[in-house]
């Protein structure tokens, strides 16, 4: 829902749309399907990258010997769905899109709910990232490199959902699960999330059917 709300804003800011996904080995392949409508509805050329970060285990989400929390993660406590250099990669290789095709910025899903939990979406982060970004390419160095945008960054996952709607994202096609089923779980840290904030935000109907039922 994140990066669907990314490119939904872009989209209302009238930018020439390049979505980017990315199979990494993720157990929950089913959001590149769904980010290949929600790419359609906006109008934006979708590309995926395969690129097995996966493979080297480490994460709930990429090794399935790993099971994935479906109990809140404590504040403080990085949770075992974090997978080691993620972002760092998917930032690098969007980076190499932009440079190829001109693009000016290069807009990400990086959420303040998250900073707690995962090291790479962190205000410090992306501000270090954008001076290597300077640095590492040649349009960088001629001083026309992307700029990161993370239009989400202190945003609550309430207003995340607000934003989504007003933007017209189709929400109920945004895939956040991060148990690898055909159906949302309703009970990993993902699911409780975002089913909580839509129903803050007076959207129960697009919740999860087991946290419906859970609430009911």
């Amino acid at each position: 829902m994140d990066s669907s709300t990314v490119l939904g804003l872009a989209a209302q800011a009238d930018h020439r749309l390049v979505a980017l996904s990315f199979r990494y080995g993720q157990r929950h392949t089913i959001e590149l399907e769904r980010a290949a409508l929600i790419a359609a509805h906006f109008g934006a050329e979708h590309r995926v990258v395969d690129i097995n970060i996966g493979s080297f285990g480490g994460s709930a989400l990429t090794d399935k010997r790993l099971e994935v929390p479906q109990e809140a993660t404590p504040a403080g406590v990085v949770p075992t769905t974090y997978v080691p250099g993620r972002n760092t990669v998917f930032i690098a290789v969007g980076l190499s899109l932009a440079e190829a095709v001109g693009a000016s910025s290069l807009h990400l899903g990086i959420t303040a709910v998250d900073y707690s939990g995962y090291p790479d979406c962190r205000p410090d982060y992306l501000a270090a990232y954008q001076t290597l970004a300077d640095l590492a390419t040649v349009a960088g160095r001629e001083g026309r490199g992307a700029r990161l945008v993370a239009p989400l960054l202190e945003m609550s996952k309430v207003d995340i959902v607000q934003t989504a709607l007003a933007v017209g994202v189709p929400v109920e096609l945004t895939w956040s699960c991060y148990s690898g089923g055909n159906e949302p779980c309703g009970r990993c840290d993902s699911c409780r999330i975002r089913d909580e904030a839509l129903i803050a935000a007076g959207h129960p109907e697009l919740a999860s059917r087991p946290a419906q039922a859970a609430l009911s």
